[in-house]
């Protein structure tokens, strides 16, 4: 597998990982701060505003590669 579809498998299985903080993030028995954490993280992962933007090839996916799973 080349290096662009592995970066692309990582950015759906990304995709899967924030859909599912979303879900804990609105479950009421989430405690508050792993709902704040939560919160701060899809918020940085759906914001349009990145450290490099998203239409640099390969970097500007790499820097959501890296920052969204530390703050899971």
């Amino acid at each position: 597998m080349t290096g662009w579809r592995r970066l692309q498998a990582a950015a759906r299985r990304l995709r899967a990982e924030l859909l599912a903080v979303s879900h804990a993030a609105r479950d009421p028995q989430t405690p508050w701060p792993a709902r704040a954490l939560a919160l701060l993280v899809l918020a940085y992962a759906l914001s349009p505003i990145d450290l490099i933007p998203d239409f640099i090839p390969l970097l500007g996916l790499l820097d959501d590669l890296l920052l969204v799973p530390a703050g899971l």
